[in-house]
């Protein structure tokens, strides 16, 4: 299978977090005498000295993969061992840093697959056992669950960068803006066919005054402002930032939600930047800020858009990072969805991951 193909195989199928991939760089860590920088993807792992060559097919397990607890991944007990009443036992993955060299992922070779035919780009997930690590929403933000996403309603998913570096290629020669990723919670308010409802990021909640995020909409007068608007089957996908989430790195005094997709529910496309702009003014609601517009790109590589990525909020903490998508709506080959990427600031990961060590 060519590598153009097995890129392609990288369909809106959900997150791959273990796939067999194949070295494309091996870089030495200053004063590091039996560790290496490893290249996959767009990502760059920490690896025994010599364990992989150039062109080698591997295993790469992602950030946020949590392994079952098997005998081939016991190195990974001291460091990445955690136990919760929900995920169980196994081992979590988190961005690290080795000899002053970011390690986000986990490399091991191909032989842990055991004999097959296995191709490149291939996901092995499920093979492996791997689920991704997550932890259970607070109540007091979440309320109560009535269904998953109601039809007209996308989740809130972009796509890493390092996972799909041929991004890059599809953002050639388009305009295009960047964000500020906000750190918070996904919200969706909705109305389609008349009916107004709120989401989080996998399911819709009930109003029955035990959910902030329809706290927020009362308030804030989101449903009648709609109407007023002459709006309908329209989405709004937002950041809920606040006090009680993600421990409030905006320092806000009370909840926010900022917009940064809408989607009109009958095409199930996403509007344009000057589109979501008419609809917030219209509203009179705030935006994720735009950080940056032009008419092309600027930044060719992986590690120029995760300098870019750098940062920190007006609070003065450290922001999530950015997101990049085309200023008009584009399909996506590579994504099988709309042209969109999200690229997370190494500060922001290394600092969380010391906070929930």
């Amino acid at each position: 299978m060519s590598r153009k193909h097995a890129r392609q195989v990288e369909v809106n199928m959900g997150r791959k977090l273990a796939s067999v991939q194949y070295v494309h760089g091996i870089w030495p860590i200053e004063g590091a005498d039996r560790i290496e920088c490893v290249g996959v993807l767009g990502w760059k792992c920490v690896a025994k000295k010599g364990e992989f060559a150039v062109g080698d097919s591997c295993v790469y397990f992602e950030i946020d993969s949590f392994l079952p607890v098997e005998k081939r991944f016991e190195f990974l007990r001291e460091g990445s061992y955690r136990e919760s009443e929900l995920m169980g036992a196994g081992f979590r993955l988190r961005t690290s840093k080795f000899r002053g060299q970011i390690s986000q992922g986990l490399i091991l070779p191909i032989s842990i697959l055991g004999s097959g035919d296995w191709e490149l780009g291939q996901d092995v997930t499920d093979i492996l056992g791997v689920r991704k690590w997550e932890i259970e929403e607070r109540a007091s933000n979440s309320g109560t669950i009535v269904a998953g996403l109601p039809g007209g309603v996308p989740k809130t998913e972009e796509c890493r960068i390092q996972a799909e570096p041929g991004l890059l290629d599809e953002f050639v020669g388009k305009p295009y803006y960047i964000t500020t990723k906000m750190d918070g919670t996904s919200v969706t308010f909705f109305r389609i066919e008349g009916r107004f409802g709120v989401c989080g990021h996998n399911y819709e909640y009930a109003d029955d005054g035990k959910c902030s995020f329809w706290s927020w909409a009362h308030d804030a007068g989101l449903e009648q402002r709609i109407v007023d608007a002459g709006l309908d089957d329209i989405v709004l996908q937002g950041e809920f930032c606040g006090g009680g989430i993600q421990q409030n790195p905006l320092k806000l005094t009370k909840p926010a939600w900022y917009l940064f997709t809408v989607v009109d529910a009958k095409t199930h496309r996403r509007l344009s930047l000057n589109d979501m702009r008419d609809i917030a003014l219209k509203l009179g609601l705030e935006m994720v800020p735009v950080e940056e517009e032009g008419e092309n790109l600027p930044y060719a590589s992986v590690d120029e858009l995760l300098e870019r990525a750098r940062g920190k909020y007006s609070s003065g903490n450290v922001k999530e990072g950015i997101a990049v998508r085309p200023t008009e709506p584009v399909y996506s080959q590579l994504l099988s969805a709309s042209l969109s990427c999200k690229v997370i600031n190494n500060d922001y990961l290394l600092k969380k991951h010391k906070r929930s060590s």
